[in-house]
C-alpha cells in the first residue's frame, strides 16, 4: 500500500475540502485521464485496487500513472474504548481529492482501451468521475 516514508506528524486534523483543484488539474504524462467529479477521501486501499484493475485491463500494455498520493492519516480508537485519553493511532492513509483532479492517467494504448480501463478503475472509486483526453480537461473547468 502506498504510504509516506516518514511525516512530521503522525497525526493531522481532518481539514476541509472545499473548491476545486487547482494543482494537478492536467494531463500531462499520459495521453488519457480520469479526472475526479466530487470531492472525498482515496484510501490507498482504493488506489491500488484502482491500479490493478487498469494493469489488467490493459494487459500489461501502455503505461499507467497514478497522480494522487495518500498523505493524511486518518487515526481510529480501538473499539470499546471511554471517551478522552487522547487522539487514536494511526489506521490508515488517504489521498485528499478535489473536483477536476486528475487521478490517473493511461498511455501507449488504444482510447477504447483506456476507456474500459478507466471504467473499472472508476468503479473502484468512491468519487464521481469522468475520462478525458489530452487537453480536453480544461473545456470543463473543473466544477462540481
Amino acid at each position: 500500500m502506498l504510504m509516506p516514508k516518514r511525516v512530521k506528524r503522525r497525526r493531522v486534523h481532518r481539514g476541509r475540502m472545499k473548491g476545486v483543484a487547482t494543482k494537478g488539474n492536467t494531463i500531462t504524462y499520459g495521453s488519457y485521464g480520469l479526472i475526479a467529479l466530487d470531492r472525498g477521501w482515496i484510501t490507498s486501499n482504493q488506489i491500488e485496487s484502482a491500479r490493478i484493475a487498469m494493469t489488467r485491463s490493459i494487459k500489461r500494455g501502455g503505461k499507467v500513472f497514478i497522480k494522487i498520493f495518500p498523505h493524511k492519516s486518518v487515526t481510529k480508537k480501538p473499539a470499546e474504548v471511554r471517551m478522552g485519553s487522547g487522539k487514536g493511532a494511526p489506521e490508515f492513509w488517504v489521498a485528499v481529492v478535489k473536483p477536476g483532479r486528475v487521478m490517473f492517467e493511461i498511455e501507449g494504448v488504444t482510447e477504447d482501451q483506456a476507456k474500459e480501463a478507466m471504467r473499472l478503475a472508476a468503479h473502484k472509486l468512491p468519487v464521481k468521475c469522468k475520462f478525458a483526453l489530452k487537453g480536453e480537461e480544461l473545456a470543463e473547468g473543473g466544477g462540481a
